[in-house]
């Protein structure tokens, strides 16, 4: 049998249940648990949709590293605290209800034994793109953004489960997926985002490059490297507008470049060794109680081919 790896943005999971559930959904003491019922029921139906030897959890550690910031100031600043541009704090702006239901979306998972990984100064994506460089089998990564369609590969077998639209309507991007949609392979993708920008991350792009010229000018020189040295070339198969644009914009496009690549040197190298058990099923069983998510936890542990607990079945 063929190992494959079944990654997910942790963040973008529980991010939707939260915003999809209607508060009215709360746990036996009355706090709000919209977001960790939902998290748990999209885990599920997709561990099931889509079998995998490895389940892993890629966690936001630090989800606007120092690193990016120092590069692109404007980096990721909407999602910011609304006090962080005076006291500097590098605190998300996470809505009351919900930062509780993350931490307990955590406890859940680590009590049931699967890989959560997150590493200071890497962003989920960073560890997202660790898992599928320095683990040679093929991998779905479940996330709603389109950052980590830079990781696709036919020849790799790495695919992306695009839930933008939801679970139902979830759309499987392989190579041939964005040639058709952005005119470029998902080796390419990454230099195509920088050239494009992406107002959702505060990244600017190329000012008066859009994404249809950002996609003609890759499709034609294949990296931004390549591309700038057709610039520094003077060489007229680049429209003279854009060569304008891109010189004026060298230094803030290589930063901007930096900033959008996935990193894949992220400490991810610990074996992902399948469980055989729930790791903890005692803090399980008291947490489906405290969260009134007994259905939930046990569709879970049966998705992930796991012994139910008899303490916490509904």
């Amino acid at each position: 049998m063929v190992t494959r790896g079944l990654y997910f943005d942790s963040a973008t999971l529980y991010y939707r249940a939260f915003f999809a559930v209607p508060s009215s959904v709360k746990a036996p003491d009355g706090t709000p648990s919209g977001a960790v019922r939902g998290f748990l029921d999209m885990v599920s139906s997709l561990v099931t949709q889509f079998p995998a030897q490895h389940v892993v959890f890629a966690w936001d550690d630090d989800w606007r590293p120092r690193w990016r910031v120092d590069l692109i100031p404007s980096y990721k600043t909407h999602r910011l605290e609304p006090d962080a541009r005076i006291v500097g704090t590098v605190e998300e702006d996470i809505p009351d209800d919900l930062s509780p239901q993350i931490t307990a979306i955590a406890q859940i998972l680590d009590a049931i034994g699967v890989p959560r990984l997150g590493e200071v100064g890497f962003e989920a994506d960073d560890i997202l793109g660790s898992l599928v460089a320095q683990y040679d089998h093929p991998a779905d990564i479940v996330t709603g953004d389109r950052d980590l369609f830079q990781l696709v590969s036919n020849a790799a077998q790495t695919r992306v489960l695009s839930i933008t639209k939801g679970i139902k309507n979830l759309a499987i991007v392989d190579d041939e997926y964005l040639v058709e949609k952005y005119g470029v392979a998902g080796s390419q993708y990454a230099d195509f985002a920088a050239l494009r920008g992406d107002a959702s991350d505060g990244l600017p792009g190329v000012k008066g490059i859009g994404e249809k010229t950002a996609s003609s000018l890759i499709a034609r020189w294949e990296s931004i490297e390549k591309l700038m040295d057709a610039v520094r070339a003077d060489n007229e198969e680049v429209a003279g507008s854009a060569r304008t644009k891109l010189m004026a914009h060298a230094h803030e496009l290589a930063n901007i470049q930096k900033v959008v690549r996935v990193r894949t040197d992220a400490k991810v190298t610990r074996k992902l060794i399948p469980y055989a058990n729930v790791k903890d099923a005692e803090v399980l069983s008291d947490l489906a109680t405290e969260w009134g998510i007994t259905r939930q936890v046990n569709a879970l542990l049966k998705a992930l081919n796991l012994a139910q607990l008899d303490s916490v079945k509904s």
